[in-house]
């Protein structure tokens, strides 16, 4: 019979921690980009699995605290496209523009969409690091783990393309 750990005795759970909270908050900090929310997830991930640790076996607890930081990290993802989507229709109806002007908004706002949806993954992760987040290229080669060279490439090319998809920019 295997002698197995149990995820519920104080040690064993330090062990976890120890051995796979910097690599989780490292996972979820890498698809965030903010230090303080992925401290966050992954101090509620630990919690879970504290508060659950006799539904949990010691083999699967990492892949427990992988999956329960991802999850949190998409739902909260989720809802903040809900509170952008609410903003952006409340918005728009204080919007006082003429119909051309808001039609050529919105086609222009799509057209872009679907240019960075066709980036490829690394260019569109750097471009929306560096405009969107404000992230330098420095601080983009670290959380990608990346030479600055090659951000500065994947930026390059990304803006290359979008400068290609949508005209008089």
């Amino acid at each position: 019979m295997k002698d197995t750990k149990n995820v519920c005795e104080e040690n064993t759970f330090n062990s976890i921690y120890k051995q796979y909270g910097e690599a989780i908050w490292r996972f979820i900090y890498y698809k965030c980009g903010d230090k303080a929310q992925a401290e966050d997830l992954v101090q509620d991930a630990f919690i879970k699995l504290w508060n659950n640790c006799a539904k949990v076996p010691f083999e699967k607890a990492k892949s427990y605290l992988y999956t329960i930081t991802n999850n949190a990290f998409l739902n909260e993802v989720a809802h903040k496209k809900v509170v952008l989507k609410y903003q952006k229709s409340k918005n728009d109806s204080v919007n006082i523009q003429s119909p051309e002007y808001v039609l050529q908004e919105k086609q222009f706002q799509e057209k872009l969409e679907n240019a960075i949806a066709d980036l490829t993954e690394a260019q569109r992760t750097a471009f929306l690091l560096n405009r969107i987040e404000g992230k330098k290229y420095r601080e983009i080669a670290e959380i990608l783990n990346i030479s600055v060279k090659a951000v500065e490439k994947r930026m390059s090319q990304a803006l290359a393309a979008l400068r290609e998809k949508i005209e008089n920019i």
